[in-house]
C-alpha cells in the first residue's frame, strides 16, 4: 500500500477582470460560489478552497443568502479562506504599504463576516513575487504561501517545498504548484498522475490543484467522481479532499529537512512591468495621495478635531481591487482599463477630499497677524524628515518687485516658471523651500519697495520673470546656464545639441565624469512580444532612437534652469526639460511623451563610466541587489547603478529616480528605464494576429512622468536615495492662506521626526477600531539600528531596535497615560491578541 498522499485542493481560480470587465467577473463569482455549495452538498467529502475577500463582499451585498450559506461551511470546515487579502494583486509593482493593506482590510473582512482568519498566503496566478512578502505574510498572520509562477524553466528552486526568507529574517513554509493551479472538468487522472512524480522522498505529501478557472467554474461532478474512483487504485498515492492549510500542517508535524530561499521570485511574464503606463502611473499617484492624506488627516484629528474621513477605506479598496494581477500588471482587455481609470479617480477623489480637509483646518489655526501687500503660503512637508524641496504652485497676481520671505522674514530666492493657465493675471511660483519633519511652515510674498531690506539686513531679489536665458543676477559664481550646458555647485551637464543626449555629466568637487557614453538616449527597441512578454526576459533589439530637433535654454533664474530637448523618432515626439537647481544635487527631468509607434518599446538609457556595477532595485518596503545582465526587472521608485570609475577607485554611482515607471535594466554598464511597450492589448500567445485584423495597441499618444538622476560619491546608502524618491512620489502641499492673527498654532512646526536616516515613517493613520493613531516605519538600508521616534505635539516618544529592513507598527493611545504598543500589521489589540495578533509594549515615554 502507498504510503504517499495527494491532497487534493479544490478550488475555482476566478479572475474578477482579465478578457473581460468586472461585470462580467462579477456574475461569474457569484456562478462559481453556487456551484461549489451545490458540490459541497452533493459530496460529503468535498472540501472549496477560495480566496480574495473583494469577491465575498459582492456576494455580501448581492446575495445575502448565498453569503449565508457559504458562512455556515466556513463554519463547518468545510469552506477553506485562503490568502487573508483583498484580491490576488500583482506581487511586484504595488508599494510595500498596497502589501500590507491587502492583508489589513482582507483579514478584518474575514474575521468580521466569516469569523476566521487565513494563515496561508495565496498568489496562484501573479507574476513574480518580491523578496519582502515573507515578512509581511508573517506579520499579517500569515505562515505560509502558495504560487505557481516563476516555473521550473523560469526560476530554478531547491525543491516545490521551501523556507522563503525575507532580508530580516521572517520566514514563510512556500509550496510552488506544479504545472497548473486549476485542471479540466473532465476526468483528473491525468493531472494526478503528473503531480504523484514530485512527490520524492523524504517528504510523503503533496498537493494537486484541480477545479475549472480563470472565469470561474470550480469543481465539477466529473472532478469529484474521479478523485473517489482514482483513490481505489493502489498505484497511486492517497488521494484526500483536502485545504492548504492541512497539507502545510502535516508537513510540519514529519520535521523534514526543508531547504531556504532568501531571494524574490522571478521572472514570469517581463513584459508586464512596463505594460499600460496609464494604470502603472494612476496607482503610484493613488497610493502616495492616500498615505498623505491619512498623515494629515491624522493630525489635524488630533490636533483640531477635524474629522477624520471614513471613506478612506473604501479608496483603498478600489485602488487594491485595482492591483489584481491582470489589471495593474496591463494584461487585461482596454475596456478593463477605462473601468480602473474611473476606479483611480475616485479612490484619489477621497483622498484629495481628505488632504484638503486636514490641511485648510491645519492652515486656518496658524497665527498669521495682518500684513497689507502680504500673501502668506503655508507649505505641508508629508515626510518625517526636514526636507528641502523644490515647491511650486500656482498664484494669482504677482506686483511687480514682490519677494518671497520665510517666517522670520528672511529672503528666499523665488522664480517664476509658466504658468499652467494661459492668461493675464495668472503665474506660478518656483521655490526651494526648507520644510521641518512632517510639519508645516509659512512663507510669505510680499510686495517690497525696492529698497525694502529683510530682518537680516540683506536686500531682498525681487521675484524674476519667465523669460529664456533670464539673467540670473546676484547668484554665485558656480551657477551657469546656456541652451547647452547646466551647471551648480555640485554638477557640469553639458549636452550635444544634434543629438539632444547628455554629452557629459561631472562631479565638479571630485572630478568625476559619469558619461561613458550619451545619457538620457531614447532608444526604440524591437518588441514582437504579447502583451505579457511571455518568454522573453531581454528586450535588447535596438532599432532606432529619438533625435533632437531643439535644444534650449527655456528658464534661468535664481531657483532653477531648464533647458528644454525636444525630439522625435517617426510619427512620434518627445520633450524632456531638464532642471538644474541652484539649491539642490538632484537633475530633475519633465517628460512628456507622444507615442504613435506599434510593436516597439521605448528605453531612456544611461551608459556609466563605472566598473564592478552592483545594480540595486527598490522593491517594496525593501530592496534587492541583481545582476546587470540586461534582464528586464521590476523595480519601484528608485534604481540604483554603483561601481567604481573608470581609471580612479573612487566609489560612485547614479540613482535613477521616478514617479511611475517600473521597468529597468542594467545591462552591464548601461542603466536603462523602460519607459512604454505597445502591444496589443489582451494579445495571449500563441494567437498570431492575422496581417489585416484591426487591433488597438498601448501606450499611444500623450504621457507625462518625471524622473530625476541622483549621482552620488561611495555607495547608495548614505546618499539620501531612498528620501529623494519619497519627496519626487509625495511632493509639499501648499496651501495660500489669508490672516489670522488669533490662530493657535506657530508658523513653523513638526509632528514627528525620527533620529536615524534609514529608518522611515511611511504610515501615520487612524486606528481600525478606535481613535488610536498607526504609526508605520521600516529600515532601508540592511543594518540593525536603534532609533528614536519622537512625536513632539503628543508629548510621545519610541525608543526601539529595528533588524535589518524590519518594518514595525506602532499603536499611539489617543490616552497620553496609556503606553505605547507595538503590534502587528492587522492592528489587532491585546483583546485581539489573545486571537492571534501579536501586540507588545514598547519602551515609549508616558507623562508623569
Amino acid at each position: 500500500m502507498t504510503t504517499k498522499t495527494l491532497h487534493m485542493i479544490g478550488n475555482a481560480h476566478l479572475d474578477p477582470v482579465w478578457l473581460w470587465q468586472w461585470q462580467e467577473g462579477f456574475q461569474e463569482a457569484k456562478a462559481t460560489f453556487r456551484s461549489a455549495l451545490d458540490r459541497l452538498t452533493e459530496y460529503p467529502q468535498f472540501i472549496f478552497t477560495s480566496s480574495s475577500a473583494a469577491i465575498y463582499e459582492w456576494i455580501e451585498q448581492n446575495d445575502p443568502q448565498m453569503f449565508a450559506e457559504i458562512k455556515a461551511r466556513v463554519a463547518e470546515g468545510r469552506w477553506a479562506i485562503m490568502g487573508g487579502w483583498w484580491i490576488q494583486p500583482d506581487c511586484n509593482l504595488p508599494s510595500g504599504e498596497s502589501f500590507v493593506r491587502q492583508g489589513l482590510y482582507g483579514q478584518h473582512y474575514f474575521r468580521a463576516k466569516l469569523g476566521v482568519t487565513a494563515t496561508v498566503g495565496y498568489n496562484v496566478d501573479s507574476f513574480g513575487h518580491h523578496g519582502m512578502l515573507p515578512q509581511i505574510l508573517c506579520k499579517s498572520g500569515m505562515s505560509a504561501y502558495v504560487f505557481t509562477r516563476p516555473a521550473p524553466h523560469e526560476k530554478g528552486l531547491p525543491g516545490g517545498l521551501f523556507w522563503w526568507e525575507s532580508d530580516d529574517g521572517s520566514r514563510v513554509l512556500a509550496y510552488r504548484i506544479p504545472y497548473e493551479y486549476l485542471s479540466s472538468g473532465k476526468d483528473l487522472e491525468p493531472f494526478v498522475r503528473r503531480c504523484m512524480a514530485e512527490i520524492k522522498a523524504p517528504i510523503a505529501d503533496w498537493m494537486c490543484f484541480y477545479g475549472v478557472g480563470n472565469h470561474g467554474g470550480g469543481p465539477t461532478k466529473e472532478n469529484i467522481e474521479s478523485i473517489l474512483q482514482l483513490d481505489r487504485d493502489r498505484d497511486l498515492p492517497h488521494l484526500v479532499f483536502s485545504t492548504p492549510n492541512q497539507f502545510f500542517d502535516t508537513v510540519l508535524k514529519q520535521e523534514l529537512p526543508i531547504p531556504v530561499v532568501h531571494d524574490d521570485l522571478q521572472h514570469h511574464a517581463s513584459g508586464t512591468y512596463a505594460a499600460h503606463s496609464g494604470v502603472k502611473r494612476w496607482n503610484r499617484r493613488a497610493e502616495n495621495l492616500l498615505l498623505v492624506a491619512e498623515k494629515w488627516s491624522s493630525i489635524a484629528y488630533w490636533h483640531t478635531g477635524q474629522p477624520y474621513p471614513g471613506d478612506l477605506t473604501q479608496a483603498w479598496k478600489q485602488v487594491l481591487f485595482n492591483q489584481f494581477h491582470d489589471i495593474f500588471a496591463g494584461t487585461s482587455i482596454e475596456a478593463a482599463y477605462e473601468d480602473a481609470r474611473d476606479n483611480y479617480g475616485e479612490a484619489c477623489s477621497i483622498a484629495a477630499r481628505a488632504l484638503n480637509h486636514a490641511t485648510q483646518s491645519l492652515a486656518w489655526q496658524i497665527g498669521i497677524p495682518l500684513d497689507e501687500g502680504m500673501k502668506p503660503i503655508v507649505v505641508f512637508n508629508p515626510h518625517a524628515w526636514q526636507s528641502k524641496v523644490n515647491v511650486e504652485l500656482e498664484y494669482g497676481r504677482l506686483p511687480a518687485g514682490s519677494v518671497l520671505l520665510d517666517e522670520h522674514d528672511q529672503h528666499v530666492p523665488l522664480q517664476t516658471v509658466q504658468s499652467w493657465a494661459a492668461a493675464r493675471g495668472r503665474n506660478r511660483l518656483s521655490f526651494v523651500a526648507d520644510l521641518p519633519p512632517l510639519g508645516y511652515r509659512v512663507y510669505k510674498v510680499k510686495a517690497a519697495p525696492a529698497t525694502a531690506t529683510s530682518t537680516n539686513g540683506t536686500t531682498p531679489t525681487p521675484v524674476m520673470p519667465f523669460v529664456a536665458k533670464q539673467d540670473a543676477a546676484g547668484q554665485d559664481a558656480d551657477y551657469h546656464a546656456t541652451d547647452t550646458t547646466l551647471e551648480n555647485k555640485w554638477h557640469r551637464l553639458e549636452f550635444d545639441p544634434e543629438t539632444g543626449y547628455i554629452r557629459s555629466l561631472i562631479d565638479k568637487a571630485l572630478g568625476v565624469e559619469m558619461c561613458r557614453a550619451p545619457w538620457a538616449k531614447p532608444a526604440v527597441i524591437e518588441d514582437r512580444s504579447d502583451t505579457w512578454g511571455h518568454e522573453v526576459t531581454i528586450f535588447n533589439k535596438v532599432i532606432g532612437a529619438f533625435t533632437a530637433q531643439s535644444a534650449k535654454l527655456v528658464a534661468y533664474g535664481p531657483v532653477k534652469a531648464v533647458i528644454r530637448v525636444v525630439s522625435t523618432y517617426g510619427s512620434s515626439k518627445l520633450v524632456q526639460d531638464f532642471a538644474m537647481y541652484r539649491e539642490l544635487p538632484q537633475i530633475e527631468v519633465k517628460v512628456m511623451v507622444d507615442w504613435n509607434e506599434e510593436w516597439k518599446m521605448l528605453k531612456l538609457q544611461f551608459p556609466l563610466n563605472l566598473n564592478f556595477i552592483k545594480a540595486t532595485y527598490e522593491i517594496p518596503y525593501g530592496y534587492i541587489e541583481r545582476p546587470t545582465n540586461g534582464e528586464e526587472e521590476p523595480g519601484q521608485s528608485w534604481v540604483d547603478a554603483s561601481g567604481v570609475v573608470r581609471d580612479s577607485h573612487q566609489l560612485y554611482g547614479l540613482a535613477l529616480l521616478n514617479d511611475g515607471k517600473y521597468s529597468f535594466d542594467v545591462d552591464r554598464k548601461v542603466l536603462s528605464m523602460t519607459v512604454l511597450r505597445s502591444p496589443i492589448y489582451a494579445h495571449h500567445d500563441p494567437f498570431m494576429p492575422p496581417p489585416d485584423s484591426q487591433h488597438v495597441f498601448m501606450d499611444q499618444g500623450v504621457q507625462h512622468f518625471t524622473y530625476t538622476l541622483l549621482p552620488h560619491a561611495d555607495g547608495w546608502e548614505g546618499s539620501g536615495v531612498v528620501k529623494r524618491a519619497a519627496e519626487l512620489n509625495q511632493r509639499p502641499i501648499t496651501v495660500i492662506e489669508t490672516f489670522h492673527e488669533h490662530g493657535q498654532l506657530p508658523q513653523h512646526d513638526s509632528f514627528i521626526e525620527v533620529d536615524q536616516d534609514n529608518v522611515l515613517v511611511s504610515v501615520v493613520k487612524k486606528a481600525e477600531d478606535n481613535d488610536d493613531v498607526i504609526v508605520r516605519c521600516y529600515e532601508t538600508n540592511r543594518v540593525q539600528t536603534k532609533a528614536i521616534i519622537r512625536l513632539p505635539r503628543w508629548e510621545r516618544t519610541i525608543e526601539t531596535i529595528f533588524g535589518p529592513c524590519e518594518i514595525k507598527t506602532f499603536r499611539v493611545p489617543h490616552d497620553k497615560m496609556q503606553p505605547i504598543v507595538e503590534t502587528n500589521m492587522l492592528e489587532w489589540n491585546a483583546e485581539a491578541a489573545n486571537k492571534g495578533s501579536h501586540d507588545r509594549p514598547t519602551r515609549a515615554s508616558v507623562p508623569a
